[in-house]
């Protein structure tokens, strides 16, 4: 039955053993990452009993780092990106230069060609995007600055790997391996082939720059408006996967980098935490796979063959990569705690090292144990983060406890200068946010009546409103008109004329009702008395939202019943014989 749904099997095995393994961790006082990863050896092909599709899981955990990156990306801004560069940028190149250096260090000393020096140590430069955003989470670290700077680092890193993919098969054959049959840039010369990956890189970011925040929040207002919750999520989600997607296959970036442009070109959307709520529960689920894969590509055997490689190769990117950025950091005069926070989130490799170990091997460059290596220094890496990370808050402690003047004076000005510039880029947008909610607690105060809606319903109607104006004596709505659509006065004053006298109405009412209820025409002139501002329910948005709502279809019915009742008095007070 497995061979026949790979699919479903993989998806469902998966989840099954990541939840029970993952109860079984947390019961032991470890991780939950620790559960999923062994899950993922269970599945493998080392151990007896099923095997899942690793192909499968690893398109699958991609799906997962996608939708993770997406949502960083929605609580995320372009600003944030600038005002981190002057650390992230020169921080993540210096490491990746020399924890590569370092790589091609040990490939020597193992007797390894300088091309599979190169590819073994750009593997273990850089740090998996996921494993990093876990960590930050749980130590509700991710809107801090130095949550802020270690993303910016990893972004810069994710930048640097899309480079070197695309060089390596150029370079594959001067580094004595061979050319990829479908290698891009094959046959081209060096300058050529780097020249155009940059342009590549640059038409990405000013299409994310210039057009996402014209296209895509237009895109999901224009969506929300048709008050479907099911096709607002498959909006959101075909944003995520396509310019992922689209990106990765269009400007050879990677699926992450994409998703998170995505994100932070969503985020300019008044709908941006709409969008981060229906796509969260993805983001959980999915994110499991990427440690299911990580576990089922790990071959045990390896650390009986070569256990001192895996020991070295674990030593670099735990200790190694620590220091380097540790020291990046405060030579750039930032505090140690911020150091340390940006070491331990980076001391560990994820899903960009398995690309780089896969096109190694793929290009002749990198051995086969070579990749069993740093498999294995991925899976150990990332199960010994949490205690790195655990390690450099004590260690952050004692700095402090130790030597009050380092801890606390040590690039203050620096840190706060930073922390001022992101808290300015925070104030904007929860300025913004605020705004938002000002205006919706302005409409529930000046109309009650959507009161009896829910928050999103509310946003949805908010979308919908035409809003219109009127000067003093201008005729709102002409008696005999067909009924165009349903009248919100939100300022001002207007007056129904009718024949037993006009009827005044103030903010907060609203009228046009009865013909749009019944079908018919208009019965009597609205006319404003001073400047008016309303907002306009059209005639296929209201049948459209009432039937999604009946409970306020029936407030509008019996507000129009009891007007109707009113108005039959009136004229029949008035001209009694003309009632009769």
């Amino acid at each position: 039955m497995h061979h026949e749904v790979p699919l479903i099997a993989t998806i469902a095995v998966s989840f099954v053993c990541a939840a029970v393994l993952g109860y079984v961790a947390d019961r032991l006082r470890l991780p939950p990452l620790v559960g999923y990863l062994m899950a993922g050896v269970f599945m493998g092909p080392i151990t007896p009993g099923f095997v899942a599709d690793s192909g499968l899981a690893g398109q699958l955990a991609e799906m997962g780092v996608i939708l993770l990156m997406f949502g960083v990306g929605l609580h995320f801004s372009a600003a944030d990106l600038l005002a981190v560069r002057g650390i992230a940028v020169p921080g993540a190149i210096i490491q990746i230069l020399v924890a590569t250096a370092l790589g091609c260090l040990l490939a020597e000393w193992w007797g390894w060609s300088l091309g599979a020096g190169i590819v073994f140590g750009l593997s273990l430069s850089v740090a998996s995007t996921v494993v990093l955003l876990k960590a930050l989470e749980e130590r509700n670290l991710i809107n801090s600055a130095s949550g802020r700077v270690a993303i910016g680092w990893l972004i810069v890193e994710d930048l640097a790997m899309v480079l070197a993919l695309v060089l390596l098969p150029a370079l594959a054959e001067l580094l004595g391996g061979h050319a990829a049959a479908d290698a891009h840039g094959a046959g081209m010369p060096l300058y050529l082939t780097i020249g155009i990956t940059l342009l590549k890189v640059c038409g990405f970011a000013v299409l994310a720059v210039v057009l996402g925040p014209k296209v895509v929040p237009w895109l999901l207002t224009l969506v929300a408006k048709t008050g479907s919750r099911e096709l607002f999520t498959l909006t959101v989600l075909a944003i995520a996967l396509g310019i992922a997607f689209g990106s990765a296959q269009l400007f050879g970036v990677s699926f992450a980098l994409g998703a998170f442009f995505a994100g932070v070109v969503m985020s300019e959307s008044n709908l941006s935490h709409r969008a981060a709520a229906d796509s969260l529960p993805l983001q959980n689920a999915f994110s499991v796979l990427f440690f299911v894969s990580v576990g089922m590509l790990f071959d045990p055997s390896i650390l009986m063959r070569q256990p001192l490689e895996v020991f070295a190769a674990l030593l670099l990117v735990i200790l190694g990569k620590g220091l380097i950025s540790l020291v990046v950091v405060t030579l750039l005069r930032y505090p140690v705690g911020m150091g340390l926070t940006v070491a331990a989130g980076l001391a560990q490799i994820g899903e960009f090292s398995f690309i780089l170990a896969g096109l190694g091997i793929t290009l002749g460059l990198l051995p086969q144990d070579g990749q069993d290596i740093i498999l294995a220094v991925a899976l150990i890496s990332i199960t010994l983060n949490p205690v790195v990370c655990a390690l450099a808050e004590f260690l952050h402690g004692k700095v402090q406890r130790k030597w009050p003047e380092l801890g606390d004076r040590y690039g203050r000005r620096k840190h706060e200068a930073l922390g001022r510039e992101l808290e300015k880029i925070r104030a904007l947008g929860e300025a913004r946010q605020r705004a938002h909610q000002l205006e919706m607690e302005e409409l529930i105060a000046t109309f009650p009546l959507f009161a009896m809606v829910d928050e999103d319903s509310q946003e949805e109607l908010l979308l919908l409103f035409r809003p219109k104006s009127a000067l003093p004596g201008e005729r709102v709505i002409r008696k005999g008109d067909r009924g165009d659509g349903l009248y919100f006065l939100s300022s001002g004053a207007v007056e129904v004329q009718l024949p037993g006298g006009d009827i005044p109405l103030e903010p907060g009412a609203f009228f046009g009702e009865m013909a749009l209820l019944s079908g018919g025409r208009r019965t009597a002139d609205v006319i404003a008395v001073d400047f008016c501002q309303f907002l306009v329910l059209e005639r296929r948005d209201f049948n459209m939202f009432t039937a999604k709502h009946p409970v306020l279809r029936q407030a509008v019915s019996d507000m129009a019943k009891e007007r109707r009742e009113m108005n039959y008095m009136r004229q029949k007070h008035v001209h009694p014989s003309e009632v009769e």
